[in-house]
């Protein structure tokens, strides 16, 4: 039954405390279940005085979508009620307040939290889009955090939950059918770029290549959906769950059977894959000496992955010896050709730059550089002897390259292993790095 004006409304079950916010049609209250206090909710009390037709339609519809999702980072309806006043939405609680506070508190977050907490909304967004249900109001205020001290993402917000396009809404969908909407994160003013550019304290280029994507006003250049889950900087495929030290470990038993055949490349592949996710591992553990005892697995994984690379190393310069002659011939077939001859002299930069202390990004941009040009050349170059050694440098720089670009994951995997707990952080920010 509907309690005083003055005061909250009064629901069979719960006590109603304090108020957490309101909107347009609906106020929402903390509240307690008087069958154990322990029980913590929000509940969302809709004065029925104030709903049209339309607004009648759109709580239904937001009701029906809510019964049927359960999802670790989308804010669960777990029953609602209606007397002659309201209608009430038992919702999940979510201690730590909006997003949109949490950033304004903190002004600027650690890149790796942003990460994080961009994979929980991707997981999230990706769970409605297989089920053809659309988000319409992604914005701060309707992503949820679970807790101040480990918080996760909850997606909230769930009136702007539809499972077809809505009434209006034509002029901001691309097509008729949600399976297909482009994401609609960048054209009306509370849209998403705008907090992941609040949370992104970092210069690195996926995480700009992503945003420069989201906000790219013709729908027809702008991501995907399935781009942007695809994408390097959302990496949803590594993102922390209960499942990252499953496939760490499977990699690595592949890897300990290729290292005990004498496949010293295959093994040093599957232990630089193990490691990318030890880390989100490390991130979704919670239990100190569980975290301890992969750390000290990871450290020997890591022991043994910088052993291969030496045993790997001294192979492809022995390898690199023997190919000698036959990069110097080509380079003198080439001097009649600028082109080709100017992408040879990227990939001998290359070479040089990866035998430097700390070059291996450098010598990296350089080989995708210099093989760019090459593979263009080489789809050009007529047969005979110079397409021969053409075609056998370029197979040369490519393994030099993946082989390299390996490495550089590995070194980053193994330092963000190293200081996951080692972060120059104030302590408020500290616990927000806890993340599960």
């Amino acid at each position: 039954m509907a309690g005083p004006a003055w005061g909250p409304p009064r629901l069979d079950g719960f006590i109603l405390t304090e108020r957490l916010g309101s909107g347009t049609y609906a106020t929402v209250y903390k509240a307690y279940a008087k069958k154990d206090t322990r029980e913590v909710v929000a509940i969302k009390c809709v004065a029925k005085k104030s709903l049209n037709k339309a607004s009648v339609e759109n709580l239904l519809t937001e009701i029906e979508i809510l019964k049927g999702i359960r999802h670790p980072h989308i804010v669960q309806l777990k029953d609602f009620q209606w007397d002659s006043d309201n209608i009430y939405l038992i919702m999940e609680f979510c201690a730590g307040g909006d997003l949109s506070r949490f950033i304004h508190t903190r002004r600027i977050l650690p890149e790796k939290v942003a990460r994080v907490f961009m994979q929980q909304l991707a997981s999230a967004l990706q769970f409605l889009h297989e089920r053809n249900i659309s988000h319409l109001d992604l914005k701060p205020q309707n992503i949820l955090l679970s807790s101040l001290e480990k918080p996760h993402l909850k997606l909230a917000g769930t009136s702007a939950l539809h499972s077809t396009c809505p009434p209006g809404m034509r002029s901001m969908c691309s097509v008729a059918r949600p399976s297909t909407w482009p994401p609609r994160w960048c054209v009306s003013g509370s849209m998403m770029p705008v907090w992941i550019s609040g949370l992104w304290g970092s210069s690195y280029t996926d995480c700009r290549d992503l945003l420069q994507r989201l906000l790219e006003r013709d729908p027809s250049r702008r991501i995907s959906f399935q781009d942007f889950f695809a994408h390097p900087w959302v990496d949803l495929e590594h993102m922390p769950s209960a499942e990252s030290l499953a496939r760490a470990t499977a990699l690595v038993v592949q890897a300990v059977k290729k290292d005990q055949e004498g496949d010293a490349v295959a093994a040093l592949s599957l232990y630089c894959k193990a490691l990318d996710f030890f880390v989100p591992a490390l991130h979704y553990e919670v239990d100190a000496q569980r975290k301890d005892a992969i750390k000290e697995k990871v450290g020997q994984y890591v022991s043994r992955a910088e052993e291969l690379k030496a045993i790997v190393s001294s192979s492809n310069r022995a390898l690199l010896r023997q190919g000698t002659s036959a990069r110097d011939l080509l380079r003198e077939m080439a001097r009649d050709k600028p082109r080709l001859l100017a992408a040879l002299e990227l990939a001998s930069a290359a070479m040089a730059k990866e035998e430097e202390a700390g070059g291996e990004q450098d010598a990296l941009a350089l080989y995708q550089h210099s093989l760019g040009e090459l593979l263009l050349l080489l789809a050009a170059e007529p047969p005979g002897r110079r397409r021969e050694l053409l075609h056998t440098e370029v197979q040369n720089l490519m393994a030099r390259a993946e082989y390299l670009k390996e490495q550089v994951k590995m070194k980053e995997s193994h330092w963000e292993a190293e200081t996951l707990d080692k972060e120059g952080l104030s302590e408020s920010v500290r616990s927000s790095c806890t993340l599960q």
